[in-house]
């Protein structure tokens, strides 16, 4: 038997408006992640994001109604521009992308 070459493929992307090194990157990051059948999610704490930037908590798959998946999941180049749109609004407590922004940079200046 010849064992075939093996395959790559992404199947999570992370969508961040602070840069890698950042601690706090993991608490503003949204993902992009594969559900099968060229379709994917974004999400983000377990909540996946309509086309709108409506959440709602994504279920266990046998729960999950078509009707709900058709407003849920997108092709990958909308999934990535969805994400991008919702990266910069997002909040942790009261804490906006700017101030986490912010706080690095002075940890940087001292």
């Amino acid at each position: 038997m010849t064992i075939p070459e093996p395959t790559v493929f992404a199947s999570r992307y992370e969508v961040s408006c602070l840069p890698l090194d950042q601690p706090e990157r993991m608490y503003f990051t949204v993902t992009v992640e594969h559900r099968g059948s060229g379709r994917w999610a974004v999400k983000r704490d377990g909540w996946c994001y309509d086309a709108n930037g409506e959440r709602d908590y994504e279920s266990i798959p046998s729960e999950i109604r078509d009707e709900w998946l058709l407003r849920f999941r997108f092709d990958l180049d909308a999934a990535l521009e969805l994400a991008k749109r919702i990266a910069p609004q997002i909040r942790v407590n009261r804490f906006s992308v700017a101030d986490a922004l912010a706080t690095a940079e002075e940890g940087r200046d001292a």
